[in-house]
């Protein structure tokens, strides 16, 4: 697919692609073996200006927006999908909030060292009894003097084992479902803070999943973004752009099933010939690739919309949709066309194929994009 982009954004495509291939790639499927987080990798996207894609230059950022953002995301996501939601979660659901709700004094707290990886951060939205239901959430938030203090437990936390800093969605009202949530950055450190139970998860095994707990941990009301009662605003307005980085993650894994597919379709032989020669096979493989590109297009068009200020909610829903079934339906086909060899370990296909599934759920469900979509669509119904 031909598709115009700038010189910049030429060079970051560039620089992620060779990042990915060089460096992700070559230890990836270690990772995945022992599942450990990439520490050296996270810190190198640090280095390489990854982690602060939405972030001002004054605040240490490289400002490169959404659209540069999911260039980078597709290629790192290509190599490892772990790395890539890492770098995802980083950028879009902790970065992109506290540059649009923070007062000054967070802003420069926090983001110079989120920006630079010396701070990883996550996002704490979903708890055991409340996962697509968000409004549903029970942790709560007392006020005490000066200070907030909070008492409950976020659960399926990416990267919440090495966070230094968590955006957290807590109940300050519980006389008001959406309008008493707050959200609050809290740090690590804190006393109350504990890392709970880390997820044995079907793929992304060298990413953290955990539970976090929040015991009597007090924390400065300063600590609060945005206002108190603005938490689901945030959250949605968060999702909205957490959707498209996760779409990149979708199309990326999509492009390493096809990578695969055709590599060993030009060397795997039956019947005295390359598989690829096969019609069934080359329709797998033209079926992949066309839905990797329509994929493609509407991650894009999402994420320049979001660049431009505009309305993207549909759009990101409908990139998170699509790009997800497709990461799936590619890595359905990616073990298929690899026959048995694409359930053993020796070959990447298994990992993308473990790895495709999660992007149908996490960040809302497919169902859920599907309501977002329609009640996009139905402006009319009372």
């Amino acid at each position: 697919m031909q598709f115009p982009l700038t010189e910049e954004q030429r060079l970051i495509q560039e620089t992620a692609r060779a990042f990915a291939d060089n460096e992700i790639a070559p230890v990836a499927d270690k990772h995945n073996r022992e599942g450990t987080f990439p520490a050296a990798l996270v810190k190198r996207m640090g280095e390489l200006g990854f982690l602060g894609m939405l972030v001002p230059e004054t605040y240490g950022g490289s400002a490169i927006g959404n659209f540069g953002l999911v260039l980078a995301l597709e290629e790192v996501n290509r190599a490892c999908a772990s790395t890539g939601v890492t770098m995802s979660v980083q950028n879009s659901l902790v970065c992109a909030p506290i540059v649009h709700w923070a007062d000054e004094s967070l802003k420069r707290k926090y983001l110079p060292k989120l920006a630079s990886g010396e701070f990883l951060g996550a996002y704490a939205l979903s708890e055991p009894g409340s996962g697509s239901d968000a409004a549903g959430l029970v942790t709560s938030a007392v006020k005490d003097g000066d200070s907030y203090v909070l008492n409950g437990t976020k659960n399926f936390i990416t990267t919440g084992a090495e966070a230094d800093v968590v955006i957290a969605m807590v109940r300050t009202d519980p006389a008001h479902k959406t309008r008493g949530i707050t959200a609050f950055l809290v740090e690590r450190g804190w006393k109350g803070f504990t890392v709970g139970r880390k997820e044995d998860k079907m793929g992304l095994r060298s990413s953290s999943t955990v539970q976090l707990v929040f015991e009597e941990m007090r924390v400065p009301a300063a600590n609060i973004l945005g206002e108190l009662g603005f938490g689901f605003k945030i959250a949605m307005h968060t999702l909205d752009g957490g959707r498209i980085g996760i779409a990149a993650q979708a199309v990326g894994i999509a492009k390493a099933c096809l990578d695969a597919s055709i590599k060993y379709a030009e060397e795997r032989e039956a019947f005295d010939q390359q598989i690829g020669k096969f019609q069934a096979m080359q329709w797998k493989l033209a079926d992949m690739a066309t839905r990797l590109e329509a994929a493609r297009l509407l991650v894009y068009n999402a994420a320049r919309l979001k660049d431009a200020g505009q309305p993207h909610g549909k759009e990101a829903a409908m990139a998170k949709l699509f790009a997800s079934e497709t990461s799936n339906y590619a890595a359905r086909e990616a073990v298929q066309i690899h026959g048995g060899a694409g359930y053993l370990e020796d070959f990447p296909v298994e990992r993308y194929f473990r790895d495709a599934r999660i992007t149908e759920i996490y960040e809302g469900t497919s169902e859920i994009q599907r309501i977002v979509i329609a009640r996009h669509l139905l402006t009319n119904l009372r």
